[in-house]
């Protein structure tokens, strides 16, 4: 991807899908910007609307869709001249290409970048748990992606979606037993490991929030980070090597940090 050239770098964040999602991926994009004063940070513009329909409603048929709202946030990144465009929400992209042809300037793809990130961390990997919304699941945005990538992807059964990782994420966008919430993705990343993940991904931006405990059980790799990554690499190359690096020496990429 080639963005704008000429002018000085800026991301436009299409953003609110939810807010805390949104301030995750800010805080992760700061954390991996080879910065030692202020000047060094990338200039970001923000759109963060939380006002867009729920994107899993919509793909679920039980919702308004979000594509109007979402237009709106773009127009406005588009008239800030935004360079390129990142957008810290899995399952709008189920909505990605309706986005692409309504713009000239570049969209990141987050599930790329985080399919890419389990690649670069681990090449032979083949087999990539996913935890993430009802919507994500249903339009297979992984699944796609994985076998363009000759991955195989797996996913946890109806059940544990329902009952912990549905569970899970309406904890963190409510603000509420977040204990609960973080024995529901360990609970899920069991299921994934013992299915022959090798590696899981959080697949909806609030899961990186409480993933860490999962970690004891299978990687979780946090696909807010990789786009934070992704958008570096586009707009502010190289990055830093070694970030925010676990005491076991795993990726920035990772939700431990």
């Amino acid at each position: 991807m080639t963005p704008s050239t000429g002018r000085r770098p800026l991301l436009g964040v299409l953003g609110g899908m939810g807010p805390m999602a949104t301030a995750h991926f800010y805080q992760r994009l700061i954390e991996h910007t080879p910065a030692h004063r202020d000047q060094e940070h990338l200039p970001v513009a923000i759109w963060a609307d939380p006002t867009v329909p729920d994107r899993t409603d919509a793909l679920l048929r039980r919702g308004p869709s979000p594509v109007e709202a979402m237009l709106t946030g773009l127009s406005w990144l588009t008239q800030a001249r935004a360079t390129c465009i990142a957008v810290p929400c899995n399952t709008a992209h189920a909505y990605i290409d309706v986005l692409r042809a309504h713009t000239d300037v570049p969209i990141l793809d987050m599930v790329h970048a985080a399919l890419d990130a389990c690649r670069t961390h681990q090449p032979t990997i083949e087999r990539i748990g996913i935890l993430a919304t009802e919507g994500t699941r249903t339009a297979r945005l992984y699944d796609a992606a994985g076998q363009l990538l000759g991955l195989h992807i797996i996913h946890v059964t109806s059940s544990i979606q329902t009952h912990h990782v549905n569970r899970a994420i309406t904890a963190v966008k409510q603000g509420g037993d977040l204990a609960l919430a973080k024995r529901d993705i360990v609970t899920a990343a069991t299921e994934l490991r013992t299915a022959g993940a090798e590696m899981a991904i959080a697949a909806c931006t609030e899961i990186p929030l409480i993933a860490e405990a999962a970690q004891r059980t299978l990687p979780v790799l946090d696909s807010t980070s990789a786009l934070a990554r992704q958008a570096l690499a586009v707009l502010r190359p190289p990055l830093r090597t070694g970030a925010c690096s676990g005491s076991n020496g795993v990726s920035a990429s990772f939700v431990r940090c």
